[in-house]
C-alpha cells in the first residue's frame, strides 16, 4: 500500500505526541533519544528487531549503546509503563471496558537470562526453555493492548540470590504467582483511575481463589474461565461441578449469540447460565457460564460475579474479550518484536517489553484513529 506524504505527516505527528509524553522520563538526552530510535526501529519494517538491527536503523555502527540504554539508571520504564497505559486510556478509554490477564512465553537459550527456565509455556503448548511475562491488556469498543507487564520469576530464581544478582534482578524480590501479578496490575489500573466495567482471564486465573475472593471484596465484576470440576456451591450446603450445573440447564435455554468478531466473522456459539448459590459481597451474584461449540459440542465454563440484573448477553461479552489479549500478543510480537530481544537482565528485560508496548499502543491509536475518520466520512457521504 503506497501512503500519501499528508498521510504519513499525521502519523509521523502521532509518533512526535506519543515521545513528547515520554520524553519527560528521561533525565539525559543521549538516552532519550536511544530509546526514541529503539521504538522507531521495533516499528520499522525489519526482518528481526534486536540490538543490531535496531542500531542500523539508527545509524550507528554497533549495539552497544542502544543495548546500554536498555539497563541505563537515567530513565524509569515503570514511569514510562504509565504513560503508555495513560496514552491509550485517552485514545480509547470507555467506562464499559475490561481489562484481560495472561500470560505468554519467551523462549530462550541458556541459563541466565533473567526468570528462564524449563517450563510450560502456553504460547508454544509445552515446556520449553523459557521466560514468562504476565500481562494486562485493556479492551473497547475502540480497540485493545497491552497496558502493564511483570516478568515471572520462579523458585529456582527467587531463592538463589547470586544468580538473580548476576542477572540484576533487584535485591529481596520475593516469588508471585500470575495471579498475584494480576492482582498487582489491576491494582495499578484502578489507582490510575482506567475506566473499565469487567475484569477477565483463562483457567489459570479463574481457579485461583484468592484472585476471586479479592476481586469480590474490591467489587470487581469478572468472567474467569474455570475448569470441568471445579466445584461451585449448589445449595445451602452442598457444593457441585460446574459440569454438572449446567447439564442440569434444560435443552432449551441454551442461546446462540457470538461473543465478538475473530479473525474469520463472528465467533457463535451456543451459551447458558446458571447462578450459583452462594453469598457474595456488596449484595452481587454469581454463575456458571458455559459455551458450547456449534460444530463439536466442546463446553467452556466459567465463573461470574457482577451486579443483579446482569444479563446473559453481557457475560457472553466479557468472556469473548478475553480474546484481545491474545490479539494484543499477536500484534506486539509481529509488528513491533515483543519477543525478539536479546537482552538477559532483569530491568533490561523491562525496558524492551515496555518500549514495545508503547509502539504497539501506537499503531493501535493510529488505528483507531483513521477507523474514526472513516466512520466519520462515511457518516458524511450519508
Amino acid at each position: 500500500m503506497v501512503l500519501g506524504g499528508g498521510v504519513l505527516e499525521e502519523w509521523q505527528a502521532g509518533l512526535d505526541d506519543l515521545f513528547a509524553l515520554v520524553a519527560g522520563r528521561f533525565s539525559r538526552v543521549e538516552p532519550r533519544r536511544l530509546a526514541f530510535a529503539y521504538v522507531r526501529g521495533l516499528l520499522a519494517p525489519l526482518e528481526r528487531r534486536n540490538g543490531w538491527t535496531i542500531a542500523e536503523h539508527a545509524g550507528r555502527g554497533s549495539p552497544n549503546a542502544v543495548q546500554e540504554m536498555l539497563y541505563s539508571p537515567c530513565w524509569d520504564p515503570d514511569l514510562v509503563r504509565d504513560d503508555v497505559r495513560d496514552y491509550l486510556v485517552e485514545h480509547l478509554g470507555d467506562p464499559e471496558g475490561v481489562l484481560i490477564a495472561d500470560d505468554t512465553g519467551f523462549v530462550k537459550k541458556g541459563i541466565r537470562s533473567a526468570g528462564v527456565q524449563r517450563q510450560y509455556s502456553g504460547t508454544a503448548g509445552k515446556v520449553e526453555n523459557c521466560q514468562i511475562g504476565t500481562f494486562l491488556a485493556y479492551a473497547s469498543a475502540r480497540g485493545r493492548a497491552l497496558i502493564d507487564r511483570e516478568l515471572y520469576l520462579p523458585k529456582s530464581w527467587t531463592t538463589d540470590p547470586d544468580r538473580c544478582t548476576k542477572a540484576a534482578v533487584p535485591q529481596g524480590a520475593e516469588f508471585a504467582t500470575k495471579p498475584q501479578h494480576a492482582k498487582a496490575m489491576i491494582e495499578r489500573a484502578v489507582a490510575a483511575g482506567v475506566p473499565f466495567a469487567w475484569f477477565t482471564a483463562d483457567e489459570a486465573f479463574g481457579q485461583n481463589p484468592g484472585l476471586r475472593d479479592w476481586l469480590q471484596e474490591q467489587d470487581i465484576a469478572y468472567v474467569m474461565a474455570t475448569r470441568n470440576d471445579d466445584e461451585v456451591p449448589a445449595g445451602l450446603h452442598t457444593l457441585s461441578p460446574v459440569k454438572t450445573m449446567i447439564g442440569r440447564v434444560r435443552a432449551g435455554a441454551w442461546q446462540r449469540m457470538s461473543c465478538g468478531d475473530g479473525a474469520h466473522g463472528p465467533r457463535v456459539y451456543d451459551w447458558a447460565w446458571t447462578p450459583i448459590r452462594g453469598v457474595f459481597p456488596h449484595g452481587r451474584r454469581g454463575w456458571v457460564l458455559a459455551w458450547r461449540s456449534i460444530t463439536t459440542g466442546e463446553i467452556a465454563f466459567y465463573r461470574c460475579f457482577a451486579a443483579r440484573g446482569t444479563r446473559l448477553r453481557d457475560l457472553v461479552r466479557v468472556a469473548g474479550a478475553r480474546w484481545a489479549i491474545e490479539e494484543s500478543f499477536q500484534t506486539a510480537k509481529n509488528e513491533v518484536g515483543l519477543d525478539q530481544y536479546q537482552v538477559r537482565r532483569y530491568d533490561a528485560w523491562y525496558a524492551h517489553i515496555t518500549l514495545a508496548m508503547a509502539a504497539a499502543a501506537f499503531l493501535v491509536v493510529t488505528r483507531a484513529t483513521e477507523s474514526a475518520k472513516g466512520a466519520a466520512a462515511q457518516t458524511t457521504a450519508c
